[in-house]
């Protein structure tokens, strides 16, 4: 059992909560037990994988590592959730090659917020936009991402890069937010297309403007003027594919 934080592999799941540390190991963390059986069931590949004594025979067949037991102090130090679940796995980044979108996809241009990115990934995942586009974004293997994603992180195909080299893979007409728009309910789209979600605070930026084809926005009522980047993702993103 490990008992000490000074443990390598301790000093390492609590090292990966740093992106430099994420990319230079190429792994990153999933904590809770939902979480790593899902990890399982899609198909991750596990680096290292720890446990507390009542969790041990909570986790799926098919890890392929061995499950090393923590003490529940460990566990607590080691996790970033506030309320630990007993279980956490160090999987390795899948190598997601920049790629043109198989269908319609996502661009998340400066979404900054790692909670934000992952619920933007959840409702991708669910609502069937399989190619996720990062650029200037919170890092999508962080901690926070990872545990707001609820396992959408699995299931879709992340590129993160340079915008400029992620806009030469799609070819598809572009569609941004705003409140000049027309309304999303009303509009005609085409099937396939790239959605862009902006950031929090600043919105799409210009160079993403002066490539859209299609401008849409929200209607709103009660004078409300803007909503959380991750709720106007997921109310878009099924608008649009209701088209």
């Amino acid at each position: 059992m490990i008992l000490s934080r000074q443990n390598s592999l301790i000093k390492l799941i609590k090292s990966l909560s740093d992106k430099k540390n994420r990319d230079r190991e190429n792994l990153y963390v999933v904590d809770g037990i939902k979480m790593v059986n899902e990890a399982v069931l899609n198909g991750c590949e596990f680096y290292r994988v720890i446990a507390t004594a009542d969790c041990l025979d909570k986790i799926s067949n098919g890890i392929g590592v061995e499950v090393e037991e923590v003490s529940k102090e460990i566990m607590e130090y080691a996790s970033n959730d506030v309320s630990p679940q007993g279980v956490i796995a160090v999987c390795v980044k899948p190598k997601n090659e920049i790629i043109s979108p198989k269908g319609k996809c996502l661009f998340l241009d400066g979404v900054s917020d790692p909670a934000n990115v992952g619920a933007i990934i959840r409702t991708a995942a669910a609502a069937g936009y399989n190619d996720v586009y990062l650029s200037d974004s919170a890092d999508c293997y962080s901690p926070k991402s990872v545990r707001a994603s609820m396992s959408g992180i699995f299931k879709v195909r992340t590129h993160q890069g340079a915008k400029d080299v992620l806009l030469e893979k799609i070819n598809l007409p572009f569609i941004i937010a705003d409140m000049d728009g027309v309304d999303v309910f009303k509009g005609e789209f085409p099937k396939d297309f790239c959605l862009v979600i902006g950031n929090e605070a600043r919105g799409v930026s210009e160079d993403l403007i002066k490539k859209a084809e299609y401008v849409v926005k929200i209607p709103m009522q009660n004078d409300m003027e803007s909503l959380n980047a991750s709720v106007s993702a997921g109310i878009l993103m099924y608008a649009l594919t209701k088209q």
